[in-house]
């Protein structure tokens, strides 16, 4: 999701504020637990540069990172040192995740479908673009469920210019094996971040624009007793994407960089980027570098937690 294109939506006056010199980076403790999180003397580091617009972060076994960038309407792979190859062009490629045969998902904006890369990433096939015969507004956020379907947002922040609008909400979805498509909550004004918990018992949402998380209960591809879990409020960024540890503390884009959540719903503390992220993923050994998109810049930070991504390392076994 194209972060200029939020705060023109939501906060016209922030546009001004995108051109002023980045923020300082910085470490804030909400809480003393943060510490257990972080290193007193962490250091963000930049991976990549000079991009257009990045999201969607998947880190590779290798150690390279796939990045979408919607400003250059391509997928690249990122390197350790810097440089970068471009994998296969799309017209504003969001969020990526991985299914169980570790073959990799894209919320596609401007098919407004669901698609999967061939494994050499550089074809796709769409998986799903209509609800109820209706097309999808601008698919956001694509997340692997403990029951192997696949599960996404449909605001309209990327909704092409345009073209209408055919499903009169913004929802969110469960795609499944078969094809089939479910509609699972519409109750969200822009559904975009979604992340499950390590137990799988809960489905984490965030809302663009009323700038907060709602947590849902998980059951059998179901969600019910919905709930406002955090709020994030203030300039300079807003909840986009989202991970969890394996220890259930949620790490969501907002005002500043990354918002750290206690299970309990705690603000933890704030890692305060120079650029406002809008995706962020695990990766590294032990899964413990958290890795952000951020404008045209990829950060990354050690951590001492172990995060928890809901795909597995590599393919299943069939």
């Amino acid at each position: 999701m194209k972060l200029l294109l939020i705060l023109v939506l939501l906060v016209p006056s922030l546009f001004a504020q995108g051109r002023r010199q980045p923020r300082t980076f910085e470490l804030k403790a909400e809480d003393p637990s943060f510490w257990r999180l972080f290193d007193h003397d962490a250091k963000l580091l930049t991976m990549g540069d000079h991009f257009g617009f990045t999201e969607g972060p998947v880190w590779e076994p290798s150690g390279t990172l796939l990045v979408s960038d919607e400003d250059k309407n391509e997928i690249d792979r990122l390197y350790p040192d810097g440089h970068r190859d471009q994998l296969i062009q799309l017209g504003d490629p969001d969020g990526n995740t991985y299914d169980r045969e570790h073959r990799l998902l894209v919320t596609a904006s401007v098919l407004r479908a669901i698609i999967r890369l061939s494994p050499d990433l550089h074809a796709y096939e769409v998986l799903a673009d209509k609800y109820q015969g209706m097309r999808f507004n601008s698919p956001n956020d694509v997340t692997l469920g403990p029951d192997g379907a696949i599960y996404f947002t449909d605001p309209t922040l990327d909704l092409v210019k345009g073209e209408k609008q055919e499903i009169p909400y913004q929802g969110v979805y469960r795609l499944d094996g078969k094809g089939n498509v479910t509609l699972l909550a519409k109750d969200l004004d822009q559904p975009n971040g979604l992340a499950f918990s390590p137990n799988g018992k809960y489905l984490y949402i965030d809302d663009t624009a009323k700038k907060n998380i709602h947590r849902y209960r998980f059951h059998k591809g179901t969600l019910s007793e919905g709930m406002l879990f955090a709020e994030e409020p203030g300039n300079g960024g807003v909840p986009d994407g989202m991970k969890l540890d394996t220890k259930g503390n949620l790490y969501v884009t907002g005002p500043g960089g990354i918002w750290v959540w206690g299970p309990a719903g705690k603000h933890l503390g704030t890692i305060i980027t120079p650029r406002s992220p809008a995706n962020l993923t695990w990766g590294g050994p032990g899964n413990s570098t958290l890795f952000l998109t951020a404008g045209p810049d990829v950060y990354t930070i050690e951590t001492r937690a172990k995060g928890f991504l809901s795909y597995p390392a590599k393919a299943r076994l069939k």
